[in-house]
């Protein structure tokens, strides 16, 4: 048996207990556990009773493992007898240890309660859906990027389009910085790929010409130690080139493309941003939906839920990188970062995404949403054609709590659904 109390509006205390028969088989999984540790005179180690042990270091040289053994299971019982929707980890205590066994308490914070009103008839503006020639002039022009040629110039200075090969060393204060000097770079005029003027100051440069470049850092840039800082480079340049481009005709398409004819792709392309400003269109829709049902929602959201899911963020982030062969500490630490600006950086994203959730969910309830078997087989269907595995044996290991979580989500899907369904677009105004 347990007991629970209300600390505040969000936070619980819960009294547990684990009676002294449970108790001994965490003391004798601690004894197993140690005893090769512990010397005791006249036996070898491993081999001293519990009983000698226990009388000359006391009943409590066990307590920690015996503890931590009978505490998940007893912990986890008592939040599921008062159904408890946890949202932070456990501050535990022990508060006796007797011939009756071990008392705990905990205090945790639990999901808050939402009131929702007015979330049918949310007013969003109205997307302009339409594609413009510039727009798709824009998506030929990569086309013909792509399939430029490189001519190399001998009879001319660069000129902005050109791409300059140049060898370059930085200097602040007349002393070589870190990273400033660079080889053979194909540095394509007009990009800004470098800082300040540095490239316009080439233009008018002949192949074999040696000349001086002066640029600042911006204030925020990524080495706090240049930031802010004149610098000057010495250049040569090497080479000039620049991309002859393709003329767009029928032709080019057809040897580039599976259509025939310029207009037939155009429409093509039409088709594609179309599709692509819908779906944007779509995304922005939603986030404006559920910035206004946040608004809308009356709840007091305990601190502990956005810190997990910065936690989890984190996390997620640490894992991706680390495929890339970098760990956490390393991006930092080449970001000119510590992790609670990393940290501060998340907490409005999780901030909004744990109060939009909330929300949704306080929707669901409101409209009785309901998820059916179907509609579970065919997320874990899903699920399963994303990480390429099979339907029966995902299916076979998926735990209850994770069915629960899956229903959860399918529930704050048919949420935002139903919001963005009932919602009104309204004129974008001026």
């Amino acid at each position: 048996m347990s007991t629970f109390e209300k600390i505040d509006a969000n936070k619980v205390k819960i009294s547990f207990s684990v009676d002294a028969a449970r108790f001994e088989e965490g003391i004798q999984y601690s004894y197993n556990k140690n005893k090769g540790h512990i010397n005791i005179q006249g036996f070898r180690k491993g081999k001293a009773p519990r009983k000698l042990i226990e009388a000359q270091y006391g009943k409590a040289v066990f307590y920690d493992d015996a503890i931590n053994f009978v505490l998940p299971a007893a912990y986890e019982a008592a939040v599921k007898e008062h159904d408890l929707d946890v949202v932070s980890k456990p501050e535990i205590d022990v508060t006796a240890i007797d011939d009756n066994g071990v008392s705990f308490t905990a205090e945790v914070y639990i999901k808050p309660e939402v009131k929702i009103d007015g979330y049918k008839g949310i007013e969003v503006p109205k997307a302009s859906l339409e594609v413009s020639d510039e727009e798709i002039d824009a998506e030929l022009k990569k086309d013909q990027e792509k399939n430029a040629r490189i001519v190399t110039v001998t009879d001319r200075p660069v000129q902005d389009g050109d791409i300059a090969t140049i060898d370059f060393k930085g200097y602040i204060d007349d002393v070589a910085f870190e990273g400033g000097e660079g080889k053979d770079y194909d540095l394509e005029i007009g990009t800004h790929t470098f800082i300040d003027n540095f490239e316009e100051q080439l233009i008018g440069a002949n192949v074999g010409d040696d000349l001086v470049v002066n640029v600042t850092f911006p204030e925020n840039y990524g080495k706090s130690d240049i930031a802010g800082k004149p610098a000057k480079f010495e250049v040569e340049i090497k080479d000039i080139k620049y991309k002859e481009y393709p003329e767009l005709n029928d032709e080019f398409v057809q040897d580039t493309t599976e259509f025939e004819t310029l207009n037939e792709y155009k429409n093509e392309i039409a088709g594609k941003l179309l599709a692509q400003k819908t779906q944007n269109a779509k995304a922005e829709k939603q986030e404006s939906i559920l910035s206004q049902l946040i608004e809308k929602a009356e709840m007091d959201v305990p601190d502990a839920m956005i810190e997990n899911d910065i936690d989890m963020k984190i996390d997620e982030f640490s894992r991706n990188i680390q495929q890339q062969g970098l760990s956490l500490d390393m991006y930092l630490e080449y970001m000119g970062q510590n992790l609670q600006a990393m940290r501060d950086a998340y907490k409005p994203i999780s901030e909004k995404q744990v109060k939009g959730r909330l929300a949704l969910e306080a929707v669901a309830a409101a409209e009785g949403f309901e998820v059916t078997e179907d509609e579970i087989n065919d997320e874990i269907k899903r699920i399963a054609e994303a990480y390429h595995m099979e339907f029966d044996k995902l299916k076979d290991v998926i735990r209850p709590e994770d069915r629960k979580n899956l229903i959860a989500d399918l529930k704050v899907q048919k949420a935002l659904d139903f919001v963005t369904e009932n919602s009104v677009e309204v004129e974008a105004k001026a």
